[in-house]
């Protein structure tokens, strides 16, 4: 019989993630003058947020039986993440092209766009977006970040 993994040990693939979040949340905070966010900066951050988002949906699935409650606030946090990555979606499109044109791109699912970033940023996008809208309503996934509120207990 194996024993649990310590905690240290436990999810080191995660674990690295977020170490290279600190890492590079850190690195923005250092640079003088500070690196002003593009549209590669934010597929990027789609990506890991995409990424985020897949994880908390099996997470989710997998802690409704046997625990219920935390499942729905787990399905919460998956609607609350998806909006996030709407919002970083949305600012992709509203930041001008790397050729310095101050144009704005907007996201056509009946064609193809522009090419790279914006054809990676809009599939993975659109692709996540199929997945969440068979799993929850839109009521749920127009309600506004602040209406729902859970308590601790201390």
């Amino acid at each position: 019989m194996t024993s649990p993994p310590r905690a240290d040990d436990a999810h080191p693939y995660l674990r690295a993630a977020t170490a290279g979040i600190r890492h590079h949340t850190h690195a923005q905070e250092r640079a003088v003058p500070p690196e002003p966010v593009g549209r590669p900066h934010l597929d990027v951050l789609h990506a890991h947020l995409t990424a985020l988002h897949r994880l908390l949906d099996q997470l989710a699935e997998t802690a409704r039986p046997p625990h219920p409650s935390a499942g729905r606030q787990l399905a919460t946090a998956h609607t609350r993440l998806w909006q996030a990555t709407t919002a970083v979606h949305d600012a992709f499109h509203l930041l001008p092209h790397n050729t310095g044109t101050a144009a704005v791109s907007e996201c056509h699912p009946e064609r193809l766009p522009e090419g790279p970033p914006v054809l990676t940023i809009c599939q993975r996008h659109l692709a996540a977006g199929h997945t969440i809208r068979r799993k929850t309503t839109p009521t749920d996934l127009n309600t506004p970040l602040h209406s729902h509120t859970t308590t601790c207990a201390r």
